[in-house]
């Protein structure tokens, strides 16, 4: 195999957040619902000889050491492999969006790589390498939507009923960490039960995050809002600054400010990637 092409990265929306707790070390404790959808960066891989890895960006351009290619350096340490690659990324997904796009991308490439270098990982090693870059990758290298806990570890799979939704983010983004250092973040909610959320996932609990978001933010309260004007009932999605709402009509959106992105999505019943990485321990060599 000497190249892959189109490897799609999909976003996900948190239906909740609740933040129940910080550990010794300052990572939040969390509960939440990860759902995909079909807004989708995608990712061309090329083998090289020798070990160099490089990055082009087709799309919006990247941090020059953004997480794609971090992902790479940590699974080409892990398995000492000699083998290199040029990644090409045509990048849609919006940044500081809460909407997990570098994670995804990330996990993307952790798949894509342990299938171009020939290493035949399981999803267990490659989620072990992916939870050193991001708290949100393991869940990318899963097979579906999740019910997540703890700092984003621990998922349990979910299904969930088929439906669409109005995705909005503003033009402004929001940085993870600011939303978490701030004093007013509430960091004591109660323990969900799955059978609640299951029986009304997209109208159960809240975002614990949004309050804190939208004070920082402007364009948050702005983009709601305006999902409002629409009688789209709104919530932001991991730690913002994109919002979404369930659309139950058939109905054309408004046209939205200049520079926000808006688009209609689907949800996904399984991530694109599923069977990428066996699941199977005794498979790995090397």
């Amino acid at each position: 195999m000497k190249a892959l092409y189109d490897v799609p990265a999909p976003a996900k929306l948190n239906l909740f957040l609740h933040v129940m707790g910080r550990r010794a070390d300052g990572m939040h404790l969390l509960q939440s619902a990860f759902m995909l959808i079909d807004w989708c960066d995608t990712l061309h891989f090329e083998l090289r000889a020798g070990a160099g890895l490089s990055r082009e960006d087709l799309g919006l351009p990247l941090p020059a050491d953004d997480l794609v290619l971090r992902a790479a350096r940590a699974l080409q340490a892990a398995s000492a492999t000699g083998h290199g690659v040029h990644i090409a990324i045509e990048k849609r997904l919006p940044a500081q969006a809460g909407m997990g796009g570098g994670s995804s991308d990330a996990a993307a490439c952790l798949l894509a790589l342990n299938r171009l270098w020939g290493l035949n990982y399981p999803s267990s090693r490659l989620a072990q390498i992916g939870l050193t870059l991001g708290a949100d990758v393991p869940f990318f290298l899963g097979e579906g939507n999740a019910w997540v806990e703890g700092i984003g570890e621990r998922l349990m799979p979910i299904t969930l009923p088929a439906a669409r939704f109005a995705v909005v983010k503003p033009a402004e983004g929001l940085a993870t960490a600011g939303i978490f250092n701030d004093p007013l973040l509430k960091r004591g909610s109660e323990a969900a039960i799955i059978s609640g959320f299951a029986a009304n996932p997209y109208s159960f609990g809240v975002n614990d995050l949004q309050p804190v978001a939208q004070r920082l933010c402007p364009g948050v309260s702005q983009a709601l809002e305006w999902l409002g004007s629409q009688g789209l009932q709104g919530r932001m999605t991991g730690s913002g600054s994109a919002v979404f709402a369930q659309m139950l009509q058939d109905m054309p959106l408004q046209a939205a400010p200049a520079g926000w992105q808006v688009r209609e999505c689907k949800n996904l019943e399984a991530h694109p990637l599923v069977g990428w990485a066996p699941s199977d321990d005794s498979s790995v060599g090397g």
